[in-house]
């Protein structure tokens, strides 16, 4: 099959798909469940390809089946011990699918959840919280009044996501010293969703447009042809 059909017959699946989702338009129906499940079907057969061939086949060359190559028997043993803990974890989580035996997949569940807490605490603190200092200390030196605006907003943000309260009169609330440093954090937070949300709807309407303008001009091609 020449590159010419391939091209001509993704146009034709593409035009079809989009068609499907329009007609969500008209409400939910068969045709629109029809779009989504090929979607997802697509989605999932590409995300475990990507990972056997990016993830699991490299884990296995560098640990279960890793060569000699000058290692001693310690370090290969120690390589395929560390190999083989994740398929452990994966062969736990299975246990799970039992109601009878969901404790034992609960032991593989705490495993993930502990590593994934601890990758994100370690993530947020070194990537994002002192970066995101240190920025704010550079930008005051650089720009008094622009420096004084991130250097308020970062510290008053902060403290918004803060779970510090007191109990007064029978209701828990925030420490009357922090409450109107939290009322400016909340300002800052509304205000950078506002702009993160306006952003994410003018990314759609601009992919939706490319989209139209490509159906629109695969049919004049046809058509023209």
């Amino acid at each position: 099959m020449t590159p010419e059909n391939l091209d001509l017959i993704a146009g034709w699946v593409s035009l079809v798909l989009t068609l499907l989702v329009f007609s969500y338009l008209l409400g939910d129906n068969v045709l629109y469940r029809l779009a989504v499940h090929v979607l997802v079907g697509v989605a999932a057969g590409y995300t475990v390809i990507v990972a056997a061939e990016s993830v699991i086949k490299p884990w296995l060359d560098e640990t279960l089946l890793a060569e000699a190559n000058g290692r001693d028997d310690a370090t290969l043993a120690a390589l395929r011990v560390v190999g083989a803990v994740p398929f452990l974890v994966g062969v736990l989580l299975l246990f799970k699918v039992s109601p009878r035996l969901a404790p034992v997949g609960n032991l593989g569940l705490v495993f993930v959840i502990a590593v994934g807490v601890a990758v994100a605490i370690a993530g947020a603190v070194a990537g994002t919280i002192v970066p995101l200092a240190r920025a704010a200390g550079e930008s005051v030196g650089e720009d008094t009044a622009d420096g004084l605006v991130i250097l308020v907003g970062v510290i008053t943000t902060l403290i918004y996501f803060q779970f510090f309260a007191v109990a007064r009169r029978g209701a828990v609330r925030r420490p009357r010293s922090l409450r109107g440093l939290s009322a400016v954090g909340q300002v800052f937070v509304t205000v950078t969703l506002g702009a993160l949300y306006a952003g994410a709807i003018l990314t759609s309407l601009t992919i939706f447009s490319d989209v139209v303008r490509a159906q629109l001009e695969f049919i004049l091609d046809r058509l023209g042809g």
